[in-house]
């Protein structure tokens, strides 16, 4: 697996937690990392890992975003754009072997994938303004 495509397997995962309890996290997250169509355990635990690291760290990530942003607090976004940001913003502030610009190109190859039209710079606009 590619660095993208690990990332967008978290993207996946995370994006699920907006539709189902969290109670339910873990059974999602075993149910996805079974669909994947991989022999690459290795990857796969990596995946693991991260998902249940961000999870912990969802409130401190969603509070970064409020503070930042004036008219677009976590309630009000666009629920790929919200996970785009949160996956952004952990590598950023929690994983220090990812360059930051690394880490606002892969967001915004993300929000042109997954997102809406006008995603991709209003994550780059965002993800600007917390940085600077």
């Amino acid at each position: 697996m590619t660095r993208r495509q690990i990332r967008e397997h978290i993207f996946k995962i995370l994006f699920r937690v907006e539709f189902n309890p969290i109670d339910d996290y873990q059974e999602q997250k075993t149910m996805y990392l079974e669909s994947i169509e991989s022999n690459d355990e290795e990857n796969k635990n990596y995946i693991d890992s991260q998902i249940d690291e961000m999870i912990l760290k969802l409130e401190a990530i969603d509070e970064i975003i409020n503070t930042n942003t004036e008219k677009w607090k976590v309630s009000r976004m666009a629920k790929v754009d919200l996970t785009i940001l949160r996956l952004a913003l952990f590598e950023i502030n929690y994983m220090d072997e990812i360059p930051t610009n690394v880490s606002i190109n892969e967001a915004i190859e993300i929000a042109k994938k997954y997102g809406g039209e006008s995603s991709p710079s209003f994550i780059n606009g965002i993800l600007g303004k917390i940085i600077n």
